[in-house]
């Protein structure tokens, strides 16, 4: 799980939460079920059986893979349509190629970040490139799917190309934590990627016995997400391991601990915390449409049979 590291975490920024920080208590931990998207990759349901109330401004989340293709097997998704909200693709290892109807796209590698604003309506398609299918390899990443307001759902569409070397790295006070800060920010330090909706978005690597305490928005939602190993959250220790969510209470700091030893053919406890502002209005999600209301979902779908969302492009991948 290469992403994006340094040597010596201890020549970044610490970030350390304030010493009479109210700790966020840990209210459930779900475990993601398994299943396929696409043509087939195998992914984890990241958010499956959360509240809503919890998740707002996220809709869901996807662990893709990890999963090591053999030549011939990697597998992405075809042309498809997307309306009303936003999708990040974080990846951790492997290449995934992106192009869109509104005329974004590029090759995404270790660490990079596609962040696509469908707005008012595209059609997209993601998938590995021809010599990844012909040689397989590692393919890990993650979808998140961020809502918008009403009031820039039907926004113009916008792709931005976050590079692993823009991502804003991190460590907490004894070097213990390493914080890839790809959106929002944490203790005044600011990740690069623009958003719509205020979230926060981290990768954090955190040594084997080690505990980070983070300082976080109290106005913002909090989730954690175990990519690979174990620890626990909370001062209450709820224990949680790859491939399950922690949904964190009101507080204004957050603390995640990883257990002495890690179980993983990795070396780290490694999880995502992300948060935002809740935009409590009501949401409408069929498929690849996120609106308000059930018309503007059969809006959203006749746009679609129309041809309105856009059109593949003639050199399309």
């Amino acid at each position: 799980m290469p992403a994006v590291t340094v040597e010596n975490p201890l020549t970044l920024p610490r970030v350390a939460a304030p010493a009479d920080g109210r700790q966020r208590p840990v209210l459930h931990v779900a475990t993601a079920p398994s299943g396929f998207e696409g043509e087939g990759f195998p992914v984890r349901r990241a958010f499956a059986g959360i509240n809503y109330q919890y998740l707002d401004p996220f809709i869901m989340m996807d662990q893709m893979g990890e999963v090591d293709y053999g030549p011939g097997e990697p597998k992405g998704t075809p042309w498809h349509p997307h309306r009303g909200f936003e999708t990040v693709t974080y990846l951790i290892d492997g290449t995934f190629v992106h192009q869109d109807s509104h005329g974004g796209g590029g090759t995404i590698n270790d660490g990079d970040t596609q962040w696509m604003t469908a707005g008012s309506g595209l059609l997209h398609i993601e998938a590995p490139p021809e010599s990844l299918v012909v040689s397989g390899g590692l393919f890990h990443g993650l979808q998140l799917w961020v809502n918008l307001p009403k009031a820039d759902k039907m926004m113009a569409p916008r792709y931005q190309d976050i590079g692993g070397g823009k991502v804003k790295l991190l460590t907490s006070a004894d070097g213990g934590a390493l914080l890839r800060l790809i959106a929002g920010s944490i203790d005044g330090h600011e990740g690069p990627g623009i958003t719509h909706t205020p979230i926060t978005m981290t990768h954090i690597s955190l040594n084997p016995g080690a505990e980070l305490t983070l300082p976080w928005r109290p106005d913002f939602n909090a989730l954690a997400y175990a990519l690979s190993g174990s620890g626990s959250a909370g001062a209450e220790r709820r224990p949680f391991r790859m491939g399950q969510s922690v949904v964190f209470g009101n507080g204004d700091s957050i603390t995640v601990r990883a257990d002495d030893k890690q179980d993983t053919r990795g070396p780290n406890f490694e999880f995502v915390l992300l948060g935002g502002q809740p935009i409590r209005e009501p949401m409408m999600h069929y498929g690849p449409f996120v609106m308000n209301t059930h018309a503007e979902l059969a809006q959203a779908f006749e746009d679609y049979q129309a041809g309105r969302l856009g059109t593949v492009p003639a050199d399309a991948v």
